[in-house]
């Protein structure tokens, strides 16, 4: 291992050359403090900054044990680290020369409390992953700028980031936050509980593009009937509106905060910082959005308890498309979110396909059912929960028939919820829809689907394809793309990265003799037991945790993807 200054005197005599010159630092540097390990070397200024890593040793860095003595401390450590050090580097503003030059940054955090590859903890050390542009005029080396950079301004940054000098009350109270909402969302299942939204939760953001809280927000307020508490651990007491298991549907005219419910409720599988407003809104892990999204592909599932008997005797049992409607996407959304164990859907009508949704008394009198193909969900939906356990969350403002399949209706005015359950019910025992199940068949146990991806599904040209990430959106394999913009529970463009990552890992490591289903969960077992940072042989700073849904999501909108009974 190299002493830091012999690292200043390197970089004084690569002054002035060829950036590639830069290479010859790749390595490990003893500072006093901590040891710096340069991992990645950039070939161009204008090229992805180069990957660092500091490690500090626990004497140094002074974390009390306590502080991460369990795993969700532990992730709430390491986030809080991750925002300290993202703090740190952008009251910096030093940066000089051209394309990167001069750029310390780390992976910048959401909300959203979550388990990322920035910051690594335990007994020994800690160990932070960050980004370094490498100084240049033109494309030529800064050799002074670039010693001061990764000598000195690092040497601060890790200054800052020992814990004697962080805001040790800011950190206590963003762990325990962390774990507090942790033990809320186990305590759901006890109490037959789908979601829980404290008492004086902000749920509305600034904006559509703002995610801070909305200064001028009603505070949330649960209707009496519907009020749970619990005691945290750590807050102690807290009351709030529970959720029961069943089907609960969200009413009230537009503009009264329906939609803004479900969306704190779909992001609430995640914990949020303090000051967020949602930190005690916790909704079930193994919840996932549903909306219809035309145009995506459909690999070899069976739509059949939804759509069935096509014309030209056409079989929905096995089916494919590369275009599908927005009918045909949704109920592909709700299979695939069975297959992996769905506890709790989520949907919206204003992202749905109305067909998929209901028929009304008319339209079954003018259509007869052996020529309409859907089985619509409010036809499905009970048998769903009955028999199979899954529960159901909707915003509904059109279609008063789900109030006959209703266990729970929740009526928002001006933000303010009210249980109406009775007076949902009774209007429907009064004007009875008088329409008829068209359910042909219960979903039951579908004939597993097995993976297999193909060998040239990971290359072009006869080479390694190479996969990138963009934004939320999209995630880039060769030269197709899966578009990810309508999986609307990924917060993070880390978790992109990560499932790009555990993609190459499932083409690379193909599991045997598992179904779809059980290749998703065995991979994140072992990403629960081993860490995000098994995906990669590189010691990455940008993995974000994901869950099964998103993983399957993305493989199940990769054209190149093929599954077989």
């Amino acid at each position: 291992m190299t002493d830091h200054t012999r690292l200043a005197e390197q970089l004084w005599q690569l002054d002035g050359k060829g950036y590639k010159a830069y290479k010859s630092i790749r390595g490990e540097y003893y500072f006093p403090q901590f040891t710096l390990k340069i991992d990645r070397v950039q070939g161009d200024p204008f090229a992805k900054p180069s990957q660092c890593r500091v490690l500090i040793p626990q004497q140094i860095a002074g974390f009390p044990p306590e502080s991460y003595a369990n795993h969700s401390r532990e992730v709430g450590l390491r986030d809080f680290l991750t925002r300290q050090f993202h703090q740190l580097t952008q009251q910096r503003q030093r940066r000089s020369g051209t394309g990167n030059s001069g750029l310390l940054a780390i992976t910048p955090p959401g909300p959203e409390i979550l388990e990322r590859t920035t910051a690594v903890i335990d007994d020994e050390q800690v160990e932070l992953r960050f980004w370094v542009g490498l100084p240049a005029q033109g494309r030529r080396i800064d050799g002074w700028q670039a010693a001061d950079l990764l000598c000195e301004q690092i040497s601060e940054l890790v200054e800052g980031m020992l814990y004697p000098q962080l805001p040790t009350q800011n950190l206590q109270h963003h762990i325990d936050t962390h774990e507090d909402a942790d033990w809320l969302r186990q305590q759901l299942s006890t109490q037959k509980l789908v979601a829980f939204v404290a008492d004086g939760a902000i749920l509305p953001r600034g904006s559509g593009i703002d995610i801070r809280p909305l200064e001028s927000a009603t505070p949330f307020q649960s209707p009496a009937s519907l009020r749970v508490e619990f005691h945290c651990p750590h807050r102690g007491l807290i009351t709030g509106m529970g959720i029961p298991a069943g089907i609960t549907l969200i009413v009230g005219g537009g503009y009264h905060g329906k939609s803004t419910l479900l969306k704190a409720l779909e992001l609430g599988i995640y914990n949020h910082i303090p000051g967020d407003g949602r930190e005690y809104v916790v909704t079930d892990v193994d919840a996932v959005k549903i909306r219809a999204e035309e145009g995506r592909p459909v690999t070899g599932l069976d739509l059949s308890p939804f759509i069935n008997h096509l014309p030209h005797q056409q079989t929905t049992t096995q089916f494919y498309t590369t275009n599908a409607s927005g009918s045909t996407s949704q109920a592909a959304n709700i299979i695939e979110a069975l297959e992996l164990e769905a506890q709790v859907l989520l949907i919206d009508e204003d992202t749905t396909a109305t067909n998929l949704m209901i028929r009304d008394r008319r339209m079954q009198s003018l259509i007869a059912k052996d020529q309409e193909p859907i089985t619509p969900l409010i036809d499905q939906i009970r048998p769903l929960y009955e028999d199979h356990g899954v529960s159901s969350i909707l915003v509904m403002g059109g279609s008063g028939d789900y109030f006959e399949v209703a266990d729970t209706v929740i009526a928002l005015s001006a933000y303010r919820p009210e249980n109406v359950t009775e007076q949902a019910l009774a209007i429907a025992a009064q004007y009875p829809s008088d329409r008829i199940c068209e359910a042909a068949q219960l979903i039951g146990n579908r004939q597993p689907r097995r993976l297999q991806l193909k060998p040239s599904s990971l290359e072009w040209k006869g080479r390694p394809a190479k996969v990138k990430v963009h934004e939320l959106r999209e995630i880039i394999v060769g030269r197709e793309a899966i578009d990810l913009s309508q999986v609307e529970q990924l917060v993070e463009s880390g978790q992109l990265r990560g499932i790009a990552a555990a993609i190459l890992y499932l083409h690379d490591s193909p599991p045997t003799d598992l179904n779809f289903a059980a290749a998703i969960q065995a991979i994140l077992s072992q990403l629960s037991t081993e860490g995000l940072s098994t995906l990669s042989s590189f010691p990455e700073g940008d993995f974000v945790a994901f869950r099964r849904f998103e993983l399957a999501a993305a493989l199940n909108r990769w054209r190149d993807l093929s599954l077989e009974d």
